[in-house]
């Protein structure tokens, strides 16, 4: 991939890693990744469930289950988060960072009334009074769409609707004004409308406050009309690389092909659907050469014997396949 600037990128890993000690021995999940992510940019990782997306931005914000460990670096604006103490950490997270979970019923203490979830981080990591910070989670609350937020800002959380829930969370999150946002498929739990209202209003926010957005999402389909750029992940690597309109003119993996052609299209018949085949790999007993080879419809020999290292196709694009798809005017071109 072309080498930004260093003015424009925000967060740089750099030969990223999270291991997970077990019983059974060590899980890598996942491995040596790198990627940048730019001010302002809007980057969706997608892959199916285990595939490591959200371990890897977990992992970032310091929040991995007590087994796990991350290697090589996580810089945040030239600073390698993963080498902070936890105090150093706690000054970052919230404020220059901040993680929007799938299900807000978790990521919300079901003990405290909205006003105070939301006021303390103002007070903790902006320095502001109880009065200022009410008035300006009261004003976020109007920009995320709460219907009467006066009334709604002293609510318990079990007292609001799913939607509601989760629009509360992403106001958590952009209340201090963070330079990097990251959404865990904030919109899984939601029916298809609020879904799309939720989509707009990342896209709305993170703009107006030139926010980099992180969207974690297992559905290729979501990410059309909100990423910049999309990283598709299978089995703790990133296989495939590209702006969102590249990657779907002209997807090169098989594997992100494969996800592709699973998007359900309203033209077509339910037994249609395509499934791509067979399981993810065991991250315990990763196959020798490419980990989706056992799935691949494109497999040979070379693909079985050594795992293929990630390389340019086009401007912008990369892919990690000895046998990756032409590009369509290749095809035009040969036809």
């Amino acid at each position: 991939m072309p080498q930004e600037t260093q003015k424009d990128i925000l967060l740089e890993l750099n030969d990223y890693s999270i291991t997970f000690a077990t019983p059974d021995g060590e899980v890598k999940a996942v491995s040596n990744m790198n990627l940048t992510v730019r001010r302002g940019e809007r980057v969706a990782i997608v892959g199916e469930s285990g595939s490591g997306k959200s371990q890897t931005f977990l992992g970032i914000m310091g929040l991995l289950a007590k087994n796990g460990a991350t290697t090589g670096q996580a810089l945040l604006e030239g600073k390698d988060v993963l080498s902070l103490k936890p105090r150093e950490l706690d000054q970052i997270r919230g404020k220059d960072m901040a993680m929007v979970f799938q299900d807000p019923m978790t990521a919300l203490n079901p003990s405290l009334r909205i006003s105070r979830q939301l006021t303390e981080q103002l007070e903790v990591h902006r320095g502001l009074t109880a009065r200022a910070a009410s008035d300006a989670a009261l004003d976020m609350l109007k920009r995320v769409g709460i219907p009467d937020p006066t009334r709604r800002f002293h609510l318990y959380p079990h007292e609001l609707s799913g939607g509601m829930r989760q629009r509360i969370v992403i106001a958590m999150a952009l209340l201090t004004k963070p330079k990097l946002l990251i959404a865990d498929e904030p919109t899984t739990a939601l029916d298809v409308t609020i879904q799309a209202q939720i989509l707009d209003l990342f896209n709305d926010l993170t703009a107006e406050m030139n926010t980099a957005l992180v969207m974690i999402t297992h559905d290729l389909g979501v990410v059309a009309g909100l990423a910049d750029r999309v990283a598709v992940m299978y089995a703790g690597r990133i296989v495939e690389e590209a702006p969102v309109d590249e990657l779907f003119d002209n997807p090169a993996h098989p594997y992100t092909a494969a996800l592709h052609a699973s998007i359900p299209r309203p033209d077509q018949d339910v037994d249609a659907l395509v499934v791509i085949p067979g399981r993810p790999p065991n991250l315990q007993h990763l196959p020798k050469g490419c980990n989706f080879s056992p799935r691949c419809s494109q497999v040979q020999n070379d693909c079985i014997d050594h795992p293929p290292p990630l390389e340019t196709l086009a401007p912008r694009h990369c892919a990690a396949c000895y046998h990756p798809f032409p590009r369509r005017e290749e095809l035009l071109n040969h036809g």
